[in-house]
């Protein structure tokens, strides 16, 4: 699997044009279709957002806070499969009937060798689960945070420079350690900010 995860490709018109593996759809910079999944809770009135740390051992973007759960779509797979990145990354069962549909939201991001353009199939889930009801695949996410949804559209919006995040990380030795920090827009993966602001925008619909 991984790099030779073989998965549909769309030119810059979003026409289907075939199928080609991760590795080549990065380098070669084709667009493709990826699932996203924000985790929205509300607690005693405050909504707050779910967000997943990516483990150190990832090859893109290691380290850094994104989307509470999100994958790419597999040649053979429909946007409603995309609900598998859920279970598998985050150990929580969710139907796809109770997600609320945001649309495709389409971004890249260009580095030296890694070309990344994704057709988002963005949708947000109203969760009753807290911290405790999380069990990671620590291959891939090695921590859950949230920070209040007001805070993290203040932050992408320009209105403040960092937020507060609480949550966990799993270390090296598969103990949790509970995470309590300030983190700044360096901190997340490097989307580009009109992602951000459109996907916030989108939730704030539903919230």
């Amino acid at each position: 699997m991984g790099e030779q995860e073989r998965i549909k490709i769309f030119d810059d018109h979003k026409n289907l044009i075939g199928v080609a593996s991760r590795s080549d759809v990065h380098r070669i910079g084709y667009w493709h279709e990826v699932f996203h999944c924000w985790f929205i809770r509300n607690e005693e009135g405050i909504d707050y957002i779910y967000l997943q740390l990516r483990s150190k051992n990832k090859k893109d973007y290691p380290n850094l806070l994104d989307i509470t759960a999100a994958g790419h779509l597999l040649a053979d797979e429909t946007v409603e499969d995309g609900v598998r990145e859920i279970k598998e990354e985050l150990g929580i069962d969710v139907a796809f009937e109770k997600l609320i549909k945001l649309g495709v939201v389409d971004y890249s991001v260009v580095q030296e060798d890694f070309i990344d353009k994704e057709l988002a199939n963005v949708f947000l889930y109203k969760s009753t689960n807290d911290l405790d009801d999380f069990t990671l695949q620590v291959e891939e996410v090695s921590g859950i945070v949230k920070a209040t949804f007001f805070d993290f559209s203040q932050l992408w919006f320009g209105a403040v420079d960092e937020i507060e995040i609480s949550g966990f990380e799993i270390k090296d030795d598969g103990k949790k350690k509970k995470i309590n920090k300030k983190v700044n827009r360096d901190r997340f993966v490097p989307h580009q900010v009109s992602f951000y602001r459109e996907v916030i925008r989108k939730i704030h619909e539903h919230v």
